[in-house]
């Protein structure tokens, strides 16, 4: 008899019988919710086979542990993941149901062997196509790049020994596997893209995603499945660093998106086994959430006696951080002085447009590089809170495609958006007219009340006298004693979520990069680190050296006038 792994786990963890996190909580219930769908909606057109799913968990449990040679056994939630790709297929069909996978969670999970019976199972069983399955290990480093492969080969290998038939089937050599029998291949393969053309990609593992810091891997492989019937790209990952990387800039916010509901997808399965906050670190019931493994009784106590001692010498040494990252999958910043965490800056973000019209405004202005980048960002206070954006001015001196490239960001494309302007100037400097025009459009569109342009006398160019007879004009000395009480006022308001934001890409990449330089008791952005990346951030202090003091500017006089006469002394 057959037994329905996937939707066991689903309901333990909807019934709370196993702690987890939230989105684990709603992968598990849009399969439930699916499951009912497939049953009483004839128009639904997914439907979970359970001996599909049965079949590769099968297999996978007979693959012998490359540590210990006895059959693999896998762990509740390991099936789950396993049957959901497998067992949900399309009604018309019978193809798999999901072509792309999102599953994170934090290291010493069992995610390499996971990926790599997948990997095994479509090589030598895979229906579809019966020839020609193309299999691909893919990841940042050759080195990592080959874990996948080399665990696939470990595997195969212990087979080998012990089947005849599959020997005489398969070749490993030092980068391939092939099966002659289907023509079919499996190889590892790094981020160099540029000679993969011709590939017709079944099934893509992008391992460690949260290290790659563009997308160019993904596009390639998900191009060259246009005339597969049932795709997959699965991205396998721990949290990181790279908070600008494509992982956690682009697909962990559209997971969040997609589990949430506000976005559809039925093509697209995700999972995400994370630690919620910080808090939850002191709490080792909650460990489960990131480290799912904590579920089997058999290495349960090993597991929190690791990440015990794990926690207790990264506390020791004052350096949580990579901790967080690997054994809590919590995403963190890449430096201890970074100026803020990707999280408390993603925690502001709202998904509306307050109304700005006739508010006061304080503007920051970064115009020391007018070869390169400039921004405007501006402070708007509106409900008790502040509403804060920016706008950047890009040079292409050196050419723009160079640019692109090097900084990692497609200004075309957020040109397209509205969060830049690229100079049309033939020399590439930024043309201080498009500043300018841009400033006087956006007052006049929002009908502010410009309470001060606060800017750099020292490094902005002679142009922004221009604006003297429009707008007040502030000059914010660039010193530690100007900077240092905005910096940390900045960054209270953000913990305490004063501050709110339409996540501007450009303005979420410079307060990713932004570094703090220290000195004694004060705090700055260091702007020799990451220069070309944080002018909307450093344009955004700017400003804010003026309207952290806004309160106290909107103080009604004549109100205070009556209050003071009416008190008795």
């Amino acid at each position: 008899m057959m037994i329905d792994y996937t939707t066991i786990y689903a309901k333990k963890i909807v019934n709370g019988e196993i702690i987890a996190s939230k989105k684990v909580k709603q992968a598990c219930q849009r399969h439930l919710d699916d499951l009912e769908k497939s049953k009483d909606d004839p128009n639904y057109p997914y439907y979970f086979d359970i001996k599909k799913a049965d079949k590769i968990i099968r297999f996978i449990e007979l693959l012998p542990d490359v540590s210990t040679g006895k059959p693999t056994k896998l762990a509740l939630f390991q099936k789950f993941l396993i049957g959901s790709l497998q067992g949900w297929r399309n009604k018309e069909t019978g193809y798999r149901r999901f072509t792309k996978a999102y599953i994170s969670m934090a290291r010493k999970q069992g995610k390499s062997m996971i990926i790599a019976g997948i990997a095994l199972f479509e090589l030598l069983y895979g229906e579809y196509p019966k020839l020609d399955r193309q299999i691909y290990c893919t990841a940042n480093s050759k080195e990592q790049a080959r874990a996948v492969f080399n665990m696939v080969v470990a595997q195969l290998k212990k087979i080998r020994s012990k089947s005849s038939t599959i020997r005489k089937l398969t070749k490993i050599v030092r980068n391939e596997i092939r099966y002659d029998e289907t023509n079919s291949v499996l190889r590892p393969l790094s981020r160099d893209v540029d000679n993969l053309d011709g590939l017709n990609v079944l099934l893509g593992i992008l391992d460690e995603y949260h290290t790659s810091i563009d997308n160019r891997m993904m596009e390639v492989l998900e191009s060259s499945q246009t005339q597969q019937e049932q795709p997959l790209i699965i991205i396998i990952s721990t949290a990181g660093e790279k908070l600008n990387g494509v992982m956690y800039s682009i697909e962990y916010p559209y997971i969040t998106k997609l589990l949430n509901g506000e976005v559809k997808n039925d093509n697209y399965f995700a999972i995400c086994y994370e630690q919620e906050s910080e808090e939850e670190i002191n709490d080792e019931s909650l460990w489960i959430k990131s480290n799912p493994l904590l579920e089997v009784d058999s290495i349960r106590n090993r597991m929190l006696k690791f990440l015990r001692k794990k926690l207790e010498e990264a506390r020791t040494k004052d350096n949580l951080q990579l901790t967080l990252v690997k054994n809590f999958n919590m995403w963190q910043s890449a430096s201890e002085e970074s100026f803020l965490k990707g999280a408390e800056w993603k925690d502001c973000a709202i998904d509306y447009q307050p109304n700005l019209y006739g508010k006061d405004v304080y503007i920051g202005a970064d115009l020391s590089r007018t070869n390169d980048l400039s921004a405007i960002s501006w402070v708007v206070p509106v409900d008790g809170k502040f509403f804060v954006d920016s706008h950047s001015f890009v040079g292409t001196k050196g050419g723009l495609e160079n640019k692109i490239k090097r900084d990692k960001i497609d200004y075309k494309k957020l040109e397209q958006q509205g969060y830049c302007t690229i100079t049309k100037k033939e020399s590439g400097i930024i043309d201080y007219k498009d500043i300018i025009q841009f400033i006087d459009d956006i007052v006049e569109k929002y009908n502010w009340n410009v309470k001060g342009i606060m800017y750099d006398p020292y490094t902005s160019p002679p142009f922004i006298t221009d604006l003297e007879e429009k707008y007040p004009l502030i000059e914010v000395r660039q010193g530690a004693k100007t900077l240092s009480p905005a910096t940390r006022d900045f960054q209270l308001k953000v913990y305490d979520q004063k501050i709110i934001h339409n996540d501007n890409p450009l303005l979420t990449i410079a307060v990713n990069n932004a570094i703090l330089k220290k000195v004694n008791d004060t705090v700055q952005i260091d702007k020799e680190k990451n220069r070309n990346k944080i002018d909307p951030i450093a344009a955004l202090i700017n400003a804010w050296t003026q309207s952290m003091y806004h309160q106290k500017d909107t103080t009604d006089l004549n109100e205070f006038y009556h209050d003071i006469n009416n008190i008795s002394f």
